[in-house]
């Protein structure tokens, strides 16, 4: 028996869905029928719209996808006027302020507090200067994801930007792929550092090379069914298939509707590619392409360059892309640390003003919640590294800051366990002031997820943190989990779940005792995850320790009760109540 999900987009979805929002917009958000509010909410989230957590009633999020990261000239600069007119609530954030952009591990940006009568003001200048929100969310076609440098990186293998920007344009809003059994999340890359994270998708286009009429050409290998939620995470599974960059839009097509019409609407818990992969095997999935969904015969893979990545792997030059590096036309790109990827609007629209004044306008967006800006020259560059903000934005943060990655947490999200954003900051900043990693290690990643759904992407990270709920002195107080370990590059790998329940602000000291003992007991040179790698969870368990120092969290009560984690007066019954409503409900 189909969903109710699956009944929901039966009746209203896609594009058509577009009309109905601008009709609840102008007639305010109490048109909404109580019993039709689920529908709705659901439906919304194909035009890049989530509905707000309990005691927010009538607010949302917004999520602009741009493809691959990139933002065309003056495109940011949109975005921070309309992150500051329109992103401004009844919470102010004790760290952020008032309104203030994410950038997240999908290379989109998000923005919170949007009341539904804004939305069509609000798209009318997004589409004017060339951004959407269409299938930003929902069952169909995510944000395309990649080396968000593609096509100025000097280190890449073939430049990607075209491909990823046909495939924008080929399948968003396209009617045979805009409704999925569930998202569908594509990565395409054409770099030898794995930046595009390829491993972590349900499809991935992987730079390789195969011969044809006796001479090396470059395309991609393909990979099927990576993914993260749920306590299930895959990596994607190699289909032997090699397609030249002309056949790229063939095969994805061809992929995305076989999961359109194989993929599983009667459970949404199992209606992720990667299950599918699971029944069938590589070998179905590259069967059923080949015999049902292209008309051309399909390559094998060809010679990959997954033995060159280094991003997200702890070791190698390039584990991000912050800092100064070269362009092949010879600019520069600098890569700018946002930590936990949350910038205030005042600062997005000082970036863009520097974008312009120092680059060509242009900034892109890291899998890693970072900015880059691109096109310096070098003659340029010195003076804009000299610039102000980026003593807030830095080129050169401390390893803590630099591997900070959070989700979105209980401050709006009605799936997270735990407060996200505003911790992390806090533990990046305590353990900058007081842990010194081992010499010779300058990366360290930390990821904080508020739940299962894995939007920060712990499971890829030295230490991953997954928000969990346990008692403290007999009082219920938020805690997390602690895994160690993750990352990707040739041989990724999971990281593995060895301490639970901490509570949150034993995390800190938790984290200074597993970084004391490996800075003890590592063999000369050793990365951490090798470290990891050669001790049994329960030697690592240990490691970790927890204990209270003098870090104070000021959140650790249960703020998925509260309506609002940071406001004074924070219990459910003194939520502020739909905006524009005449009783204030």
């Amino acid at each position: 028996m189909p969903t109710d999900v699956e009944n929901w987009k039966s009746e209203v979805y896609g594009s058509e869905i577009r009309d109905r929002l601008f009709e609840f917009a102008e007639q305010g958000f109490d048109s909404i029928p109580d019993d039709e509010r689920d529908a709705w909410f659901e439906r919304f989230k194909w035009w890049g719209l989530y509905h707000q957590r309990n005691g927010q009633e009538g607010y949302f999020m917004m999520r602009i996808g741009t493809p691959n990261g990139v933002l065309e000239p003056g495109q940011l600069r949109v975005v921070g006027e309309i992150a500051d007119e329109y992103a401004r609530g009844p919470g102010t954030n004790p760290i952020f302020g008032d309104a203030y952009a994410d950038f997240t591990t999908r290379q989109s940006i998000q923005l919170h507090w949007i009341e539904l009568s804004d939305v069509p003001a609000i798209f009318e200048k997004l589409e004017e200067n060339g951004l959407s929100t269409q299938q930003a969310c929902g069952d169909s076609w995510r944000n395309i994801v990649g080396n968000p440098v593609a096509g100025k990186d000097g280190q890449e293998v073939i430049d990607a930007w075209p491909v990823i920007s046909d495939l924008n344009e080929r399948f968003k809003g396209n009617d045979d792929h805009s409704n999925l059994p569930r998202k569908w999340k594509v990565s395409v890359t054409g770099s030898a550092d794995g930046s595009g994270q390829g491993d972590i998708n349900d499809l991935a286009f992987e730079p390789a090379y195969r011969e044809v009429d006796g001479e090396d050409v470059v395309g991609f290998n393909v990979r099927v069914g990576g993914g993260l939620s749920r306590n299930e995470p895959r990596l994607a599974r190699d289909i032997d298939v090699w397609v030249s960059p002309e056949r790229v839009p063939d095969v994805a097509g061809g992929l995305s509707a076989l999961f359109r019409d194989y993929g599983d609407r009667e459970d949404r818990y199992n209606a992720r590619i990667k299950f599918l992969v699971d029944e069938w095997g590589p070998e179905k999935v590259r069967e059923t392409l080949q015999e049902e969904y292209v008309d051309f015969e399909l390559e094998s893979a060809g010679r990959d360059v997954r033995e060159e990545y280094t991003y997200n792997t702890g070791a190698g030059e390039r584990n991000d892309l912050v800092g100064v590096h070269d362009q092949k036309d010879g600019a520069n790109f600098v890569g700018l640390n946002v930590l936990v990827g949350r910038m205030g609007a005042a600062d997005v629209l000082d970036l863009a003003d520097l974008a312009a004044e120092y680059g060509s306008g242009e900034v892109r967006i890291s899998q890693r919640q970072n900015v880059i800006v691109t096109d310096v020259p070098d003659d340029a560059l010195d003076e804009f590294l000299a610039e102000p903000l980026l003593e807030h934005y830095s080129p050169e943060p401390s390893p803590f800051m630099r591997g900070s990655v959070a989700c979105t947490g209980t401050e709006f999200c009605s799936l997270s366990i735990v407060e996200t954003k505003n911790r992390q900051v806090r533990f990046a900043r305590w353990l900058k002031a007081n842990v010194d990693l081992p010499e010779g290690v300058d990366e360290f990643h930390i990821h904080l997820s508020g739940c299962t759904a894995s939007c920060a992407q712990p499971q890829i990270a030295d230490v991953s943190l997954r928000g969990m709920k346990t008692r403290k002195d007999g009082d219920p107080v938020e805690a997390l989990d602690v895994g160690l370990g993750g990352g990707l590059g040739d041989e990724p790998q999971f990281a593995r779940w060895v301490t639970q329940r901490v509570p949150v602000d034993e995390v800190p000291g938790a984290i200074a005792n597993l970084v004391e003992s490996f800075a003890a007991e590592r063999d000369e040179g050793e990365s951490f995850r090798a470290f990891v790698a050669r001790h049994d969870d329960d030697e690592l368990d240990a490691f970790v320790e927890p204990e209270e120092t003098d870090y104070e969290d000021p959140m650790m009560h249960n703020t998925k009760r509260t309506w609002y984690p940071y406001a004074e007066e924070d219990a459910m019954e003194d939520a502020p109540g739909v905006p524009g409503s005449p009783a204030g409900d």
